[in-house]
């Protein structure tokens, strides 16, 4: 019973997808998980319970301010913050059940522990004092990612939080830094803003959401900002204290070289997060890693030993559940003889705040380094009849696509419901669809994504409603 075809160690998206896919090809399959619970970080500390509070969030700011300017008229609004955890706490439970059923219905053993790699073959699982070995003829280490912090600023989780503790505060902080403009701290900022917290963004560069098309990270910045979100952008955080009344923060201006201290209720620290391989015993077994401590793999994603393979935030890539999901199914495939595949080119990307923000391909910027040859269509959604009713008019859809060509080669979209939005868009770049090919499509009327044709349309400067 304790041999396997595949042991894969972390039950997070990526570790508990590979293991149903790879049972449903047959392979005997066990999934070593440590947290007590599946889902690794994105269903019990990230994605989910972070979404949940954005929703709710968002339903009381709306609530509150704009539904009354509608028709809507609600008296004696109030904020029960411990429901609104019970609520998300219910959501989590339901799912990470969910999941371990999954497991039950495809036949994947489930092994409670942390498990440590003894040989290429071999593992060993200690849970508590209880230690048991298991065989497998594959491996895969799946063990997802941690908070990182900056050098000198130790998280406590009561003033100076991760974005752990910023999912689970018991009460509205009136005054919450931000440590880093990254997708992360501003989905948290948004929630916190929304329920009344006075959310100051520090960020050392002079610009949000690092990595994302230029265009629309400044629009971004200029609606959070609108919606009440302080911004200290080129700012060197160099130390971070508790102190009596909260937690002091010692920042200096860059461009001026001037220092300032202020003082808030609660800090989140939101620099990144980084591969969590601790105690594995990797270098014992042979696996290499680079010098930003990833697991080193091939486009099999197999590691320096052969039968050992590594998916989701332990490798290079974004740090994205949808992405771990497609390297654990492309590595169950290969196991069992198939052709496992994973387009990097096509991973969307989405921030879910209000407007949402959502991303596909290549930016502007990369397109500029490339040399490549490139035309631009954008269409806003202040023209897009359904935003209109709706009032949800921020923003725009933009398309790059090959001047030669006409291939779609980047999709950036800022606005309502794009993280929905962007699937079309993926697709379309899958296929290799042409931005003609888009703007012929036939899309229903009215409907947000109509920005999206339009776009397609204006590409060659003929869009219909801008």
């Amino acid at each position: 019973m304790d041999n396997f075809d595949l042991v894969v160690i972390g039950g997070g998206p990526g570790g508990y997808v590979c293991a149903i896919r790879a049972a449903q090809l047959g392979l005997k399959t066990a999934c070593v998980e440590s947290r007590g619970a599946l889902g690794g970080t994105c269903l019990n500390v990230g994605c989910i319970p972070s979404k949940s509070l954005l929703n709710l969030s968002e339903n009381f700011h709306k609530a509150k301010k704009d539904f009354n300017h509608q028709g809507i008229e609600i008296e004696g609004i109030k904020l029960n913050i411990e429901k609104m955890m019970s609520n998300k706490n219910k959501s989590i439970q339901v799912l990470t059940k969910g999941v371990e059923f999954l497991f039950k219905k495809n036949k994947v053993t489930y092994i409670k522990g942390k498990g440590v790699l003894f040989s290429k073959n071999d593992i060993v699982v200690y849970e508590n004092k209880k230690k048991t070995n298991y065989k497998s003829n594959n491996i895969v280490i799946a063990t997802g990612s941690e908070v990182t912090s900056l050098p000198g600023v130790e998280i406590d989780e009561k003033n100076i939080i991760s974005s752990t503790g910023a999912l689970s505060l018991d009460k509205v902080p009136k005054k919450l830094a931000i440590i880093g403009g990254g997708y992360i701290g501003l989905e948290m900022g948004s929630v916190w803003s929304r329920l009344g917290s006075e959310v100051t963004v520090i960020e050392y560069l002079d610009y949000i959401t690092p990595g994302m098309d230029r265009e629309i990270s400044n629009e971004f910045k200029k609606i959070l900002t609108k919606q009440g979100i302080k911004f200290k952008m080129g700012s060197k955080v160099n130390s971070v204290k508790n102190i009596s009344t909260g937690v002091s923060i010692n920042y200096t201006d860059i461009k001026n070289s001037k220092d300032e201290t202020l003082h808030f209720d609660k800090v989140l620290v939101s620099v990144g997060r980084k591969p969590y391989t601790e105690g594995l015993n990797l270098t014992k077994v042979g696996v290499t890693k680079d010098t930003k401590g990833r697991i080193e793999v091939n486009e099999k994603l197999q590691t320096s030993v052969k039968n050992i393979f590594a998916i989701g935030d332990v490798i290079k890539g974004p740090m994205l559940a949808h992405k771990a999901e497609e390297e654990g199914i492309a590595v169950a495939e290969i196991l069992a003889g198939q052709a496992g595949h994973v387009n990097y080119d096509v991973i969307p990307g989405v921030i879910y705040t209000s407007p949402e923000v959502a991303t596909v391909g290549k930016t502007e910027e990369q397109l500029k380094q490339e040399k490549r040859s490139y035309k631009v269509g954008k269409f806003p959604f202040l023209a897009n009849s359904r935003a209109k009713v709706n009032n949800e008019t921020e923003g725009f859809v933009k398309i790059l696509a090959d001047s030669k060509t006409d291939k779609v080669l980047g999709v950036h979209i800022i606005g309502p419901h794009c993280g929905d939005m962007i699937a079309e868009m993926a697709l379309a770049m899958e296929f290799g669809a042409s931005a003609e090919d888009i703007a012929r499509t036939c899309h229903a009327h009215p409907t947000h994504t109509e920005a999206i044709k339009e776009a397609a349309l204006a590409v060659d400067k003929r869009p219909i409603h801008f």
